[in-house]
This record gives structure tokens, C-alpha cells and sequence, in this order.
């Protein structure tokens, strides 16, 4: 209805393809851009930009990083920007993502007429960041409401040695039909579905550590029915569309109730009863902590990190994964450092760039030659040449060809390009770079920037710790949990439900989770955390770095030493982080 491309932004992949699949079916002019096409293929959705035959086109909000692609959207009539997962632009959204956070300006940037931003799990607190962001009138905020009269949710409280057997119990007492076991590690998906299938139930785990092409195939299967049971992390389900679950079960406690909302809400999307239930137990509370804990750098990597960036220069580029490795922080959250001291106005993004590429001839290099000038010739064959020949491929590093050369990195990068889109090479860039530079009015005190970085992460630290709480508080009220979930996103119920755990058997009193774990260090723990230090790898020189490794938490640095198949990896997983890193603050 819309004169001019609608920008889909949205943060899978899978869910893209799906979606564009899906409307293309309907004789939508609808298409993704994403790491997974071919460069022909990423021709053709340019050339119906341009044309204006492409009506819907989805991206990730990474690609909106890319100055090429920002030039050419500031060359297409676009008629509206949609942000799907949009809490995600928010600290307080429960899966932030730091590329979100520059979308409302883009919008700005790009004069967009209209901009529609799309949630199922924002908060009062973060649907009022949103609004802000893109300013957004309190009349134009539509709520369409939380309530799915359908699913009837229920907790209860178990000791975690007795999980398995009332997980076992559940599923044969109540009516087969599809179901979804969620649990936290992969380890743990793995056990749960050898467990099931011992006792005569299908059941297969997927999780991010199996093979693509093995995940892909239990992922359709389960789709297609061809069995019920699947046992995952949270990394099944994105994008995942089957109507017919018929039962949701955490095996282990969500991160927090927008997660639980949005990983139960898979159930009885057929509006068919469904049950979503949590199988409560407290010794979970201490391993989500520590993860979350564990995500945020130490001091010294913070300064080490900002020392880096303020002082190479006005203009300068970074590798987010060089950086992850040397500075023993986890690439996602380098990301979010680099966009905090973009936000505070002490560095300007260039714009994202590759390092190298390898490239093939579609064509003899003579007739690739042989349609440009003699002086644009001789250019190419000097590229040609500054290339490393393997056997099916040339590869080439960008500055060291440049330098030899005497051509600058960005000329012998379009040119790389321009061969590409006019069909005579086939690229494969690596080293992805990102371009910034310094802002002029930006204070150099590393000191300060430090202090406030270290300020925003433990806001976000306790705000996820926070969150974890008002799932503990859920498994533990006595109030109906329908009632309670919807007060959560703002939306109140006149009566209870009827149909939760709590409405159909009220409980005796208020629940208290059964937790086995304490948070004591004996003097055998002691002993193997005195044997680990004396071993002195560099990965393990600082407190912070000591005690991730002690609960069982990869970093980038003991990940490169191998150090998750040392014997006292994991040694504390059990104990919370905060007393670990006590301990380590006191032995370092």
C-alpha cells in the first residue's frame, strides 16, 4: 500500500528466511540480505533496490553498520522502517544488543516518514525507552495485550536430583503431543534427551555445539511431526512457528519472565490448551548469576581496551575478534563497549571494512581486462600481481598490497568489489575491520572513561541479576501467575485465571525453592586454586579471569590456552560468582 521499500530489521537469520520465503509464496516482492548469499545474489537485490521493484527487504541491524549499504538506502525511496525485538535497543530489554541502540538515529539520518517498532516482551520501562528513542507519542504506543487465555502455567517446586524423574512423570501422565524441554547448558540438553530416550520416550537435544547440518535436521523434523519431544537451550525456537505444542517445560529457571514469556508463548499458538511449567529449583539461580557476572570484564581489560582505541590516533580500525582474544573479553561485549563510547561521544564509527579477500576468475584474466582503459589495466594487473596464488584461489591482504603498489587500501578495494558486481571474480572477504574516529571534542582522560564504562556495566549486571530475581519471586508467590506475569508488562487482571497451577491448587503457604548448593570453599578447593595459580597461565593472571574459569565460564583468553579441559575448570560452577571472586582476590 506503501509508495517505496519497507526496511525489515530483524535479528535472525533464520527468521528472515522464513519470513521471506513465506511472502514471497504470496507474491510478495520480498527479499534478505545476509551473510549467506552469493554475491550475484546480493547484485540482484541492488539492482531491484534501485529499480524499485523490491517492496519488502529484511537485513540484521549489523548491516546498517555498512556505509556501502547506508549510501544506497540514502539512494532508495523508502517508505518505512519496521524494527522487530525491538526491547532489544533497551539496557532494560532482556536480550540487548548493542547495534540496536544506533537505529534511532538512523532513522533520523535517513528521513524516514515512518517507523514502526515491534515487541511481544516490553516492559512499561522499556516500552517508554522505546518510545523515547523514536519518538514515539503516548497515543501511538498500541498494546495489544499479553493474555493467552490458552496456556495454563504452572510451577513446581523440585529438588534438582529429582528433576529427571518428574519431567519423566509429566510427560507420560498427560496427553502426548509436541513438546519443548528448555534447559540452560548444552550439557544438560544433551543428558535430558539421552535420559528420555532410555525410557522409551523420542526425544532429541539441540543446542548451539552440534553440527549445523544436525540441528537444521532435528529442528525440521520436529516441525514436520516426524517426533514429539525436543530438548533445548534457547537457542531452539527463534523463529520456530508450529502451532500445535502442546506443553512448554523449563527443566531449568529462564534468565527472566520476558524470556519466560516469550519461550512459553511457543505453546498452543493453534489456541488449543497448552501447558507451560517450570520445574522450580534454586541451585539454578546460582549458575544464570554467574554467567551474568562472568560477561563483565575486569578493570584491567576495561583500560587496556580503552588505552587501545584512544591512542592510535585520530583515524583508526579495530578487528572486534583481535580484540576479544588480546583483550580476554567476549566479542559481544567488546561490541558493546565500542557502542557505549560511540553513545558518550568519544569515538565516530567509519563504517565497517574487510581486511583481505580471496578471489577466483569467472572469466580468462585477459578478457577480464580487456574492456578497460590502458591505464585502468595496468591498475588491475598490479592488484592481480600483489596476490598470494593458491590452487583455486588468489588471496590478498589490502594494506600490504596497497603499500606495495602505492595505491590507497580503498582503491584496491572497490576495484576488488566492482569486478565482483560486474561478474568477473567471485569474492570471499575475511578480516572484517571496524573503521572509527576520534571525536574532536572528546576528552582523552583514559581514567574517567574507564570509571564510567565500569558504571554501565555493572548497571547492566544488576539489572540482569534483577531480573533473575523476579523469576525466583514468580516460583515462589502463592498469587494466581497469570495475574502476576501480566502485572510485569503493565496490564492488569480483574480476577485470577482459573487456569495456572496456583488458581487450580492453591498452595498451603508461600513456596520456598529447595537449593542444595552453599557457597562454602573447603580446603581441597583451596588446595587445587593454589595448584592452578602456581601454574601461571597468563589467561588466569587476574581475579576476574581466575574465578570464570573456577565456575566453569570460557573467556577468550583460557579458550586459546585450552583451558576448559583442565581438571579444576568448573571447579566452583556450583558456587556463586561474587564468593569465587572473593577467594580469588584474596590468592592473586
Amino acid at each position: 500500500m506503501l509508495d517505496g521499500l519497507t526496511l525489515v530489521i530483524s535479528p535472525l537469520i533464520a527468521l528472515m528466511k522464513d519470513q521471506v520465503e513465506a511472502l514471497v509464496k504470496r507474491g510478495v516482492a520480498a527479499a534478505r540480505l545476509d551473510s549467506s548469499l552469493e554475491s550475484s545474489e546480493v547484485r540482484d537485490i541492488y539492482d531491484r533496490m534501485r529499480s524499485g521493484d523490491l517492496r519488502l527487504l529484511y537485513v540484521a541491524p549489523e548491516r546498517l553498520a555498512n556505509e556501502g549499504f547506508l549510501q544506497k538506502l540514502r539512494r532508495t525511496r523508502i517508505a518505512m522502517i519496521a524494527i522487530d525485538e525491538a526491547h532489544c535497543i533497551s539496557e532494560w530489554g532482556h536480550n540487548f544488543r548493542p547495534d540496536y541502540l544506533k537505529l534511532a538515529q538512523l532513522t533520523r539520518d535517513l528521513g524516514v516518514a515512518r517507523v514502526l517498532t515491534l515487541t511481544a516482551t516490553a516492559t512499561p520501562q522499556v516500552a517508554e525507552d522505546v518510545r523515547r528513542e523514536f519518538g514515539i507519542e503516548d497515543a501511538d504506543h498500541v498494546q495489544t495485550g499479553f493474555r493467552r487465555p490458552n496456556l495454563s502455567f504452572r510451577v513446581t517446586p523440585c529438588p534438582s536430583e529429582e528433576r529427571m524423574a518428574l519431567l519423566l512423570s509429566r510427560i507420560r501422565k498427560r496427553p502426548a503431543g509436541p513438546t519443548v524441554v528448555y534447559v540452560t547448558l548444552q550439557q544438560t540438553a544433551e543428558v535430558v534427551a539421552d535420559f528420555l530416550k532410555k525410557n522409551g520416550l523420542d526425544a532429541k537435544a539441540y543446542h548451539a555445539g552440534l553440527a549445523d547440518d544436525w540441528r537444521a535436521e532435528v529442528q525440521d523434523d520436529f516441525m514436520a511431526g516426524r517426533f514429539d519431544i525436543v530438548v533445548a537451550t534457547i537457542a531452539f525456537g527463534m523463529g520456530i512457528d508450529k502451532a500445535d505444542i502442546r506443553y512448554v517445560y523449563h527443566y531449568n529457571l529462564p534468565k527472566s519472565l520476558e524470556n519466560y514469556v516469550q519461550e512459553s508463548g511457543r505453546a498452543g499458538r493453534d489456541g488449543e490448551p497448552a501447558i507451560c511449567e517450570i520445574l522450580a529449583c534454586a541451585d539454578d539461580r546460582i549458575v544464570l548469576e554467574n554467567f551474568v557476572y562472568g560477561d563483565t570484564p575486569s578493570p584491567q581489560a576495561l583500560k587496556s581496551l580503552v588505552e587501545h582505541l584512544l591512542l592510535q590516533g585520530e583515524h583508526f580500525s579495530i578487528s572486534r575478534y583481535d580484540l576479544s582474544r588480546t583483550k580476554d573479553i567476549r566479542p559481544l561485549v567488546v561490541a558493546t563497549a565500542l557502542t557505549y563510547l560511540e553513545l558518550e561521544g568519544h569515538v565516530i564509527p567509519t563504517g565497517p571494512f574487510y581486511a583481505g579477500y580471496q578471489f577466483q576468475f569467472l572469466q580468462p584474466e585477459d578478457r577480464v581486462l580487456a574492456g578497460h582503459t590502458p591505464a585502468r589495466q595496468h591498475f588491475l594487473e598490479k592488484i592481480f600481481g600483489a596476490a598470494k596464488k593458491g590452487r583455486s584461489w588468489l588471496t590478498i591482504d589490502i594494506d600490504e598490497a596497497a603499500y606495495r603498489i602505492g595505491e590507497s587500501g580503498e582503491r584496491v578495494r572497490k576495484a576488488l568489489n566492482y569486478l565482483a558486481d560486474m561478474g568477473d571474480l567471485r569474492l570471499r572477504p575475511s578480516g572484517l575491520r571496524h573503521g572509527y574516529r576520534l571525536a574532536p571534542d572528546s576528552s582523552r582522560e583514559i581514567g574517567p572513561i574507564v570509571t564510567r564504562l565500569q558504571e554501565l556495566f555493572a548497571r547492566r549486571e544488576q539489572g540482569e541479576v534483577s531480573r533473575l530475581g523476579m523469576v525466583i519471586d514468580l516460583c515462589e508467590t502463592d498469587d494466581c501467575l497469570t495475574r502476576t506475569l501480566l502485572a510485569h508488562f503493565g496490564e492488569s487482571l480483574e480476577e485470577d485465571c482459573g487456569t495456572c497451577g496456583n488458581c487450580l491448587e492453591p498452595p498451603a503457604a508461600p513456596r520456598s525453592l529447595p537449593c542444595s548448593l552453599t557457597d562454602d570453599i573447603g580446603p581441597k578447593e583451596i588446595a587445587s586454586i593454589r595448584a592452578v595459580i602456581d601454574e601461571k597461565h597468563s589467561s588466569l593472571r587476574q581475579p576476574r579471569q581466575l574465578a570464570r574459569f573456577l565456575c566453569g565460564i570460557t573467556s577468550p583468553a583460557a579458550t586459546r590456552e585450552r583451558l576448559s579441559r583442565h581438571d579444576a575448570f568448573g571447579l566452583l560452577a556450583e558456587v556463586p560468582f561474587q564468593t569465587v571472586l572473593v577467594q580469588a582476590e584474596s590468592m592473586i
